[in-house]
């Protein structure tokens, strides 16, 4: 796992104090420590540059600085525009130039290798490296930021001051201090954008919060990874299984989005499931003057019909009433706390019927007006530093309440303090009067306006009376409500409190009851859940923050998990019931809150430095990643869970390849950040190449030789220090030299000389990038011009084998970048061939080695080439050619060269230009050295027999081994010797070096081999007329 942090670089170890806080231990990177230096002193410079988290919050706290003052110019990006003026700012008079992002200017994204959903398997996105990047549409803020960053000596951040604005922020620093590494940075400080808010934030610049910041990093991660790896499993596989419901629906999940989704559908099913069942209760009532007054049983009910029938008969045998006890009390109902951002959110949502995505959006544009303080809070208790009056004195000019303010005034505010504070910004509440707001916006300042009078207002007085009376010794008791002061009711219409009056009753007194009587009734289910509902759920079990709450919403509504009924209650969707169910089978509480409020409680310590942010994001990936393998392992649970809610039965499915295979890291690429991987290629070899691709096309291709390759574990001791794990082969049988095992465990780092050179392995990779290119450009050149013997002009003119190995061996020569030790295996002999050493092609002594595999041959001696770099071969115990002298200058000739590019051993009887890697048996046909009959794909035939009645009934053949999609031509008689190779590879000219026995034409068709026969036309089997086949017969 590989993460790109924007503050990348060797890091150091700083200690510092911040003025109010505890001493924090912090790793300190490069730009960071430029930043710590630079806070120790004010700039040096004059110009400042301050950039805000919204262009409407720029253009507002510079009309504050510049006091109507300011001179507007253009960026680059059209919606965000550059403020300039002068401000006392350092004690001394700058130009400040001030300008905006819109939002976050970076993201988090996957590499290209992991951006194609059918590309990789979802689970290897929990593994996959990703990194920050600016989406296309926020470049041209990056370049205002660049250009105006060259100019400043200072950057001041004026971004929201909650953890995404805090994060924000750091994006601004990393980009503007990659232009100029010695800016000086500073954050501020502000809850609402008003001159006094302005001058103090100014007068108290800070440093940004980095443990704040990473727990953005480590949540925006989290979220990525895993709602990337279960919505591609879930999209992937339901669009398949159910084509006409959901071909085309986007199945997202978020571990926010998924409980959020729970709580709809558990409150639902507890709807579902609800059973009403009957009671029964005795009423009693009295008319006066007064009116008439109820009483209620202090048995409240009864579900025993019988038993409550039974206790009003007694009653009713002895019906006159008694009072027992009357009480007279002060009776209160409280003023509402100071506004959070949750309680903004309810209560529009009850009161307004206004969504909490719609109430947030008004919020955030009346706090860049200047109108209300910051929405996104926590707090509920007022600091004792904030001047209420002035903000009370604001609202005395408005006609619907002004004279309520002007009174409170008079006495002075007194607000009920809450209980939470997270010591960044106070509670909402406006900052000075609008007079021209319209619909929603009117309608959600004044409910803000209205809850801040009432909060410093007074509580609502009033006095109850409580009577209690006694039938036959059942009690019964009625309570009367008389209001005296009203207090804050007057200005808040939200709450109800009204009068209710009973008549005056005296301890002891008797009265006869106008009626006594038994009364029926019926349990109720739970009410259906309505967005106020869902959010104070969310609230209490620790799903999302107060920022988040209405997006998760409005994401489970957008994806139909859930609908709204007129009424405004949450009913679950079939596409979110079938989700949450199948989930539930397969024993993963994933719609829960249990997962997520623990992360949220982890980010919390994030930001109060009590954890480590690596540590908690290593153990989240963990925890959702063992989940998300599980759960993809009993999908079809969740098949089952949907087929029932969207009635159609579910389609078999079946995995495509590449989503079925995971990549395997091998290796850190030596050219880029990213991973070198295992991969399986189209045609089904295998090979290695760079997560970074295409910026990065480093890769190793293995030759058709490797019929499987895994990667292991074990990391080979000889490449330190890069880590490079080994990765074990299963060599196709005849296609590797006797030495070489068909179960093999090596290394591609370039310390295993037994694989590089027996699978001619290019580690180019492994080379500077300088030393690839002259690679690939002197290969492109030996590939192209070749000796001339063995140009041809068909279509593939110039890409003959030989050519090929002659680009090999060029490439061979060059000193790579890690050195290896190419003395390996035994020494050569000494009393081979009368006691003289063998000298091979090269010109240069054997080594003898000893054969590991297990076979006939096992423990046999034979010599090869000590550099490889030609393909000599021979037994130690076999007699050298007679042209081959010892120990002099001449070249031996190559009796069984081993080639694994072309599945075997080269024949000794072959020229440099035949084309064929195989020797000839009796019969002529086209062999390895096991005698097994070799394809056109140089791979061991398979014998078959035939089936079908006729003639041939029983006859066997050969034919190639691949799938038959995939085969070669070659068709061949086992009792028939082939007439020429060209009939039995199906007449095929010799391209690349040749399949035909004739001289080596270079293209497939039209080349200049010699022994190529013209094709005939083909003949129809039904009515015997050549030029056409039966399917096209005229006769059909």
């Amino acid at each position: 796992m590989k993460l790109l942090s924007c503050w990348s670089g060797l890091s150091s170890l700083a200690r510092f104090t911040h003025p109010g806080h505890r001493t924090l231990h912090v790793t300190w990177t490069p730009q960071r420590v430029i930043q710590e230096e630079s806070m120790a002193r004010a700039p040096s410079g004059n110009r400042v540059l301050c950039v805000a988290e919204k262009n409407d919050a720029a253009r507002s706290i510079a009309e504050i600085m510049s006091r109507g003052g300011l001179r507007r110019s253009e960026g680059f990006s059209r919606y965000n525009k550059i403020y300039e003026y002068d401000y006392q700012i350092f004690n001394r008079q700058c130009s400040v130039t001030m300008t905006s992002v819109s939002g976050h200017l970076m993201n988090y994204a996957f590499t290209a290798a992991y951006k194609n959903w059918r590309g990789c398997n979802p689970v290897a996105l929990f593994d996959a490296t990703i990194h920050k990047v600016c989406p296309e549409d926020y470049v041209d803020i990056k370049r205002t930021l660049e250009r105006e960053a060259r100019k400043c000596d200072a950057l001041v951040i004026w971004t929201d001051c909650d953890r995404e604005g805090e994060n924000i922020g750091y994006e601004v620093v990393n980009v503007c201090l990659a232009v100029k590494r010695n800016l000086q940075v500073y954050r501020a400080r502000f809850s609402e954008i008003t001159p006094q808010s302005v001058s103090n934030a100014c007068n108290n610049l800070v440093r940004p919060d980095e443990l704040v910041s990473r727990a953005v990093d480590v949540r925006q991660e989290l979220d990525l990874r895993i709602g990337a790896a279960f919505t591609r499993l879930q999209t992937l596989r339901l669009q398949k299984v159910f084509p006409d419901a959901l071909e085309h629906q986007l199945i997202s999940f978020g571990s926010c989005q998924f409980p959020t989704l729970g709580f709809v559908v558990e409150r639902y099913k507890q709807v579902e499931a609800f059973i009403p069942e009957m009671f029964h209760k005795i009423k009693v009532t009295h008319q006066t003057e007064e009116g008439l007054t109820e009483f209620s049983w202090k048995r409240n009910r009864l579900f025993n019909r019988l038993a409550c029938e039974v206790l009003l008969q007694i009653c009713l045998e002895q019906p006159t009433a008694t009072v027992t006890e009357v009480r007279s009390k002060p009776k209160s109902k409280w003023r509402p706390q100071p506004m959070d951002t949750v309680e903004l959110e309810k209560l529009s949502s009850r009161k307004l019927r206004i969504s909490a995505k719609e109430t947030m959006k008004i919020a955030e544009k009346l706090y860049t007006s200047g109108f209300i303080s910051y929405p996104r809070t926590e707090t509920t208790i007022f600091p004792k530093d904030i001047n209420l009056s002035n903000l009370v004195q604001e609202q005395t000019q408005d006609p619907n309440w002004g004279a309520f303010a002007t009174g409170l005034l008079q006495r002075g505010p007194t607000p009920r303090q809450g209980n939470k504070t997270d010591q960044a910004h106070p509670p909402i509440h406006p900052t000075k009067y609008a007079r021209n707001l319209q619909g929603n916006e009117q309608k959600v300042y004044e409910l803000i306006v209205r809850h801040f009078l009432a909060c410093c207002s007074q509580d609502a007085q009033g006095q109850e009376t409580s009577v209690e009376i006694k039938i036959a010794d059942e009690g019964f008791s009625v309570q009367g409500l008389i209001i005296l002061a009203r207090n804050y009711l007057e200005v808040y219409p939200y709450d109800r409190w009204s009068n209710k009056v009973i008549p005056h009753y005296d301890r002891g007194q008797q009265f006869e009851p106008t009626s006594i009587e038994m009364a029926d009734g019926e349990t109720t289910a739970p009410p259906l859940l309505t967005e106020a509902d869902l959010i104070a759920l969310m609230e209490k079990h620790g799903i999302g923050t107060d920022a988040t709450h209405a997006d998760h919403i409005e994401t489970i509504k957008s994806r139909l998990y859930v609908g709204v009924r007129p009424d405004g209650r949450f009913v679950p969707g079939e596409l979110g019931m079938g989700l949450v169910e199948g989930y539930d089978l397969m024993g993963y509480e994933l719609s829960k809150p249990n997962l997520r409020a623990e992360l949220e409680a982890d980010l919390k310590c994030i930001c109060e430095g009590t954890k480590n942010g690596d540590e908690v994001l290593a153990e989240q990936v963990t925890k959702y990643k063992s989940v998300f393998i599980e759960a993809a392992a009993k999908a079809n649970l969740l098949d089952q869970a949907l087929s029932q809610y969207l009635g159609q039965p579910a389609q078999q499915y079946v995995q495509e390849a590449n989503q079925t295979a995971e990549v395997f890291p091998v290796r850190k690429c030596p050219h880029c950040p990213e991973s070198m991987v295992l991969k399986t290629k189209k045609d089904g070899g295998y090979m290695i190449s760079c997560m970074g691709y295409p910026a990065c096309k480093a890769s190793i291709f293995f030759p058709s030789a490797v019929e499987k390759a895994e990667v292991t574990e074990t990391v080979c001791q000889q490449c330190q220090p890069a880590a490079v794990k080994k990765i074990k082969f299963r060599f196709k049988r005849g296609s590797v030299p006797p030495m070489l095992p068909l179960n093999y465990e090596g290394c591609i780092g370039g310390c295993d000389e037994d694989l590089k050179q027996n699978l001619e392995l290019n580690l180019s990779y492994l080379r500077p990038p300088s030393a690839n290119h002259s690679t690939s450009r002197n290969s492109h050149n030996a590939s192209t011009m070749g000796p001339p013997s063995r140009r041809g002009r068909g279509r593939g003119q110039g890409s003959t084998r030989g050519a090929a190995r002659s680009s090999h061996t060029q490439a061979q020569q060059r000193t790579p970048l890690v050195q290896v030790n190419t003395n390996f295996g035994n020494p050569p002999s000494s009393n081979v061939a009368g006691g003289n050493s063998v000298v091979c092609s090269c010109g240069i002594d054997t080594v003898e080695l000893t054969v590991k595999k297990d076979g006939p041959n096992k423990g046999r001696k034979f010599l090869k080439c000590q550099s490889s770099q030609c393909n000599f071969f021979l037994w130690s115990d076999q007699d050298p050619p007679q042209n081959a002298p010892h120990s002099t200058n001449q070249t031996t000739t190559n009796q069984n060269a081993f080639n694994p590019s072309r599945g075997g051993f080269q024949s000794a009887n072959e020229g440099s230009g035949s084309g064929y890697d195989s020797v000839s048996d009796d019969a002529g046909r086209n062999t390895n050295v096991w005698g097994e009959v070799l394809c056109q794909c140089q791979q061991a035939a398979v014998e078959r027999t035939v089936q079908k009645e006729g003639p041939n009934q029983g006859r066997k053949f050969y034919v190639c081994s691949k799938p038959r999609e995939s085969q070669c031509k070659l068709f061949q008689w086992a009792d028939e010797e082939p007439a020429s190779q060209n009939q039995a590879f199906g007449g095929r000219g010799g391209g690349q070096g040749g399949w035909q026995t004739g001289g080596g034409g270079a293209g497939r068709g039209s080349g200049a081999g010699g022994g190529q026969k013209k094709r005939k036309p083909p003949k129809c089997s039904l009515c015997g007329q050549q030029g056409h086949t039966r399917r096209s017969c005229p006769d059909k």
